[in-house]
């Protein structure tokens, strides 16, 4: 039997192997994402949290990204300043803070990723590669400077709407400049 769980699976998993394509991320880039739980579940943002729907996701997202060699950076809530979890060997230099997120302060998807990583920390900020926002997150502070936003097949997980974006190398030199076609 078909269920709801699985079809949450299902979207999520297509869309993080659209924008790992249409990002073409490879081995050791980040890809951030910020999942509103509530959002999927069809409430507002903040005021339902479904840790059964952040570990799915969670998971789904992991399957894609792991054989990959592309790294997780999961947006926390508001309520930590929306920090990011992700495991340490991503973020080597960068400075770590002290905070475990839990449903109601950080959020379940968050709380999830805490829990599936093997050696998870929190960071104040990322600078990741491409990104997917579930439910009007805002992970535009934690993707590289030049975002661009991409069309996925997938436009909702749950009640959720899913916004995807990916990042490239700023253009400089001006009109006599050559660039790289590669790296657009």
């Amino acid at each position: 039997m078909y269920t709801e769980m699985e079809a949450l699976s299902e979207s999520i998993i297509k869309a993080t192997e659209e924008i790992c394509a249409a990002g073409k991320l490879s081995n050791g880039q980040i890809l951030v994402v910020g999942c509103s739980t509530s959002e999927v579940c069809g409430s507002k943002i903040g005021t339902d949290s479904a840790p059964e729907i952040g570990k799915i996701l969670v998971e789904a997202i992991l399957s894609v990204l792991t054989p990959r060699g592309i790294y997780l950076a999961a947006q926390c809530c508001e309520h930590l300043n929306r920090a990011i979890i992700i495991e340490r060997s991503a973020v080597l230099g960068h400075e770590i803070v002290n905070a475990v997120p839990a449903p109601k302060a950080g959020g379940s998807f968050a709380t999830a990723a805490y829990a599936a990583f093997s050696d998870p920390v929190a960071v104040e900020a990322i600078s990741a590669d491409a990104g997917l926002d579930i439910g009007n997150t805002l992970i535009g502070m934690h993707l590289k400077r030049v975002a661009v936003p991409v069309r996925l097949s997938v436009k909702t997980i749950g009640a959720a709407p899913l916004v995807a974006a990916r990042t490239r190398p700023k253009f400089i030199g001006g009109v006599r400049a050559v660039y790289n076609e590669s790296l657009l």
